[in-house]
């Protein structure tokens, strides 16, 4: 059983798996060879029940957390679903989320519209259509004081991001401790982890931070606050989309954050300015050039 206990990283990535990355040899822009770790790509199929759902490209990580979390930010598995077994295979890369209640989503499956989240990310045409009834924590609050020890801790934690590149990580905060760090190749596969983490652990969403190195897009704002998550934090920017949605729903929405450096463009009620930025030192350079590549990407 996972310890749920509000202690600092409960989970963190293992940039030593050799599972999820391998060493390869190339040449650099002088032609001298060099080697550089890579991310492996996996494509496991969801199945929620008998009915085949999506097929995924991810790490390759914790499929049975993705599995759920897809499947609830979908609103294919409803929150008092009781969930009967999970059950993966390796070889097939096959993951199945069996459910007591009986369930039949082929209409569904027709209605999916793509966005713009990296590996193509999908989100459902009447997951769009709840939103507007949504509800988020009023009392929640952030400190800019936790916002800047938040970013610190993460950014120099041991990663797959650090190590390899070409990935993305998302992290479950409560007030300025990092409690869940996962990273996928696409965000919102790392954010659908979180979810079905939080599902199978029965975690609170109504006083915690969500973090991504990701870009704040509609997708990335419609699965924050269908998890109920009021605060949504990246260092990466916006959209235009996203912050329309955001504001809809009064979704605490940070961006550009960076060493002292940050961006609020909704939800600036639930922030509690009680940091002295001029005693806050700026993002080291390789955080930075980081940074910009994925702003890019």
């Amino acid at each position: 059983m996972t310890n749920t206990d509000e202690t600092e990283f409960q989970i963190a990535p293992d940039p030593e798996n050799t599972r999820l990355s391998q060493e390869v040899e190339g040449l650099d822009q002088d032609g001298k060879p060099v080697s550089s770790h890579v991310v492996h790509e996996r494509p496991p199929t969801i199945f929620l029940n008998d009915q085949e759902i999506v097929t995924s490209m991810t790490i390759g990580d914790h499929p049975d957390w993705l599995a759920v979390g897809y499947l609830l930010n979908q609103g294919m598995l409803n929150t008092d679903d009781e969930i009967t077994a999970i059950e993966y295979d390796d070889d097939l890369e096959l993951v199945v989320v069996r459910t007591a209640r009986q369930t039949n989503y082929e209409e569904k499956l027709k209605k999916k519209v793509r966005t713009s989240g990296c590996a193509q990310g999908t989100v459902f045409g009447d997951v769009m259509e709840n939103f507007e009834t949504a509800s988020l924590a009023s009392d929640a609050v952030i400190r800019t004081s936790w916002l800047h020890t938040l970013t610190k801790k993460i950014n120099t934690a041991p990663s797959l991001y650090l190590k390899a590149g070409a990935i993305h990580g998302c992290v479950l905060c409560n007030a300025d401790k990092p409690l869940v760090y996962l990273e996928d190749v696409g965000r919102h596969n790392a954010v659908d982890k979180i979810a079905g983490w939080m599902f199978l652990n029965k975690i609170r969403p109504d006083d915690k931070i969500f973090y991504t190195t990701g870009r704040l897009t509609s997708e990335m704002i419609i699965k924050c606050v269908g998890m109920g998550i009021p605060i949504l934090v990246s260092r990466s920017g916006f959209t235009a989309w996203g912050v329309e949605l955001a504001r809809q729903v009064g979704l605490t929405l940070i961006g550009r954050a960076r060493g002292k450096r940050f961006l609020v463009l909704s939800g600036e009620k639930r922030i509690i300015f009680d940091a002295d930025s001029s005693t806050i030192p700026d993002e080291d350079r390789k955080h930075r050039r980081k940074a910009a590549m994925e702003d890019a990407g």
